[in-house]
């Protein structure tokens, strides 16, 4: 399996997560109050899954492979990545501030929760857009057969060493969100 179809693959896990997140913004919307222990499960999730296993693996190791091509707008990944990170970090915070009230169903709660919950989602679904229409398909194109290899099993030795938690951890915590949410399980390519 390519390297980026590893993370293709991730990304779709992810994406998964949002769509119970944004099951969990719509009804706190339109219900004024949110489940405390799903919504708790989904920002540890983003924060162990999304920033610290995944995220972590393409700053470490696919950005600097990539290094020096050219992106859209002259932005180089790891800068973008950056301003990305620093606004994703802030959504999650401030929607894990306001659970507490959200299920007590605080109205500032509530709507701080759905604001910073419809940013979150539209700031990573962008950002795997990005990735997967620009950065993969430039690291599919530049890096030769054995830079591949190499990023592969870098890839791998991250999921094998990580202290975020193994990657069935994630994927059993999403199904289980998915099937609290009526959320479509996440179908993941082979190849």
């Amino acid at each position: 399996m390519k390297p980026t179809t590893m993370l293709i693959n991730e990304h779709r896990i992810i994406e998964q997560v949002l769509n119970c997140l944004e099951r969990m913004v719509h009804r706190c919307e339109r219900e004024g109050w949110i489940e405390e222990a799903p919504a708790r499960e989904a920002i540890a999730f983003f924060r162990a899954f999304a920033e610290c296993a995944h995220m972590a693996k393409e700053e470490t190791h696919l950005f600097p492979m990539v290094a020096g091509t050219k992106c859209p707008q002259g932005c180089r990944p790891s800068e973008l990545a950056a301003r990305e990170d620093q606004h994703g970090h802030a959504h999650l915070e401030a929607m894990e501030d306001a659970i507490l009230g959200a299920a007590a169903s605080q109205k500032d709660s509530v709507k701080r929760f759905v604001e910073h919950g419809q940013a979150y989602i539209a700031l990573l679904m962008k950002y795997i857009e990005n990735e997967e229409d620009w950065l993969f398909r430039q690291a599919d194109r530049v890096l030769d057969e054995a830079k591949q290899k190499v990023l592969g099993e870098r890839l791998e030795s991250d999921d094998r060493a990580s202290h975020c938690g193994s990657r069935e951890q994630y994927i059993a915590i999403a199904n289980r969100l998915a099937d609290h949410f009526d959320v479509p399980r996440a179908e993941l390519l082979k190849e």
